[in-house]
């Protein structure tokens, strides 16, 4: 019977609130009880979060409200103080028992309370009672324990279920490639810390800052949730990954975490569509009174390290990190110095096809490098039809 209690908790589907229903059905069923519930933390206090059995609703009513903390005179608050199993086998015989008015509400006798434990860690405990005066055998008891260790493992296998789905949902939009490979072995090798040479991109909204300032907040959230699906989209039709946006900022990278021999083409291409649909934009901000913005670019194409970072409890991004990423976002920078739109570097000039023609604007120094950095710009896309 044992052998089959992972396979019931795990059966119950992709939601806590299922899973713990699951639990205290089983443990009820499995323990000859009448009923039980399901406790678990909610901040200093343990509550009622699932039961299962025929109940009155006084009883119920009483149960889901109930603060309970660890003390003696409840069955719950012993099961706190003493992590471990414990029985009452008649309560109305106990000395310390205190909860007389949950216990007339559900006529019960015999009372077993069972924690649930990540080592010292709570993650709850469920109480199986009975109506009558009849004592749980130490067999039963130590079933449910059992059960109980089983159950901390589907919760946990489930919050980690629930932490990759959400993952997923995040990045299918901005990280389509990524998303795809979280649930696969060999996905999971590229989406592993590993060097790949990539075209990384960095964007500023230019003007942003003033608009802000004397725009409504609403009207300013709009604007940015205009600009972020708008750079996002390009980004990703042309292949890329975002790896994140900063208020007015966008990171992009290209060539990872499938290889694209062509990343640096994608992004240049990328960019410009940017400048293209930002006019399309403009005009449409025009009509309704707000000032024009621009955007700055900068692109450069190297080495780095990709792959996701973060807790994969909480949460993980697929990230590139690298002076070649350092390298883009200084160039971006540069933009306003040199009055220019776009600036890419002379490594990713050089990996352009013939119809993507670039401007050299000479040698800069950058900071943070010992050498300077020879930049390119190419302010419009050419006509390919």
């Amino acid at each position: 019977m044992c052998q089959r209690l992972p396979r019931a908790v795990s059966s119950s589907g992709f939601e806590l609130e299922d899973v713990l229903q699951t639990i205290i059905r089983h443990a009820v069923e499995l323990s000859g009880a009448d009923f039980g519930n399901v406790l678990q933390p909610q901040g200093d206090y343990y509550q009622m979060v699932a039961f299962h059995g025929e109940v009155t609703a006084e009883y119920l009513e009483l149960v889901t409200k109930f603060e309970y903390r660890p003390d003696r005179g409840s069955m719950i608050g012993r099961t706190l103080v003493e992590k471990r199993p414990v029985q009452i086998v008649d309560v109305l015989a106990d000395p310390e028992y205190t909860a007389w008015e949950i216990q007339k509400a559900g006529k019960y006798r015999t009372v077993l309370g069972v924690p649930m434990l990540r080592g010292d860690e709570w993650i709850g405990l469920f109480v199986v009672l009975r109506f009558e005066v009849k004592a749980f055998t130490e067999q039963q008891i130590s079933l449910l324990s059992t059960f109980a260790d089983q159950a901390v493992l589907a919760i946990d296998n489930l919050r980690l279920i629930q932490t990759i789905q959400n993952q997923r949902t995040e990045l299918a939009r901005y990280a389509p490639q990524a998303a795809e490979l979280m649930s696969t072995d060999k996905g999971a090798e590229l989406l592993a810390g590993h060097r790949r040479q990539i075209t990384a991109m960095f964007c500023d909204l230019r003007g942003f800052t003033a608009f802000a300032e004397s725009a409504e907040p609403e009207e300013v959230l709009g604007v940015l949730r205009e600009y972020h699906s708008m750079v996002g989209e390009i980004v990703v039709g042309a292949g890329g990954t975002v790896e994140h946006f900063a208020g007015d900022g966008l990171m992009a990278f290209f060539g990872a975490p499938l290889a694209d021999p062509e990343h640096a083409e994608h992004a240049v291409r990328a960019g410009l569509a940017m400048l293209a649909r930002l006019e399309e934009l403009n005009a449409g901000w025009k009509t309704a009174g707000r000032p024009a913005l621009e955007i700055g670019i900068g692109i450069h194409t190297g080495d780095a390290v990709v792959g996701f970072i973060g807790d994969e409890e909480r949460r993980m991004d697929y990230t590139a990190i690298g002076d070649s990423v350092n390298l883009a976002s200084r160039l971006e920078g540069m933009n306003k110095e040199l009055g220019t739109r776009i600036l890419v570097s002379a490594d990713t000039a050089a990996q352009l096809p013939p119809d993507l023609v670039t401007s050299p604007r000479g040698v800069v120094q950058v900071k943070g490098r010992g050498r300077p950095v020879a930049v390119h710009t190419l302010e419009k896309a050419p006509d390919r039809g």
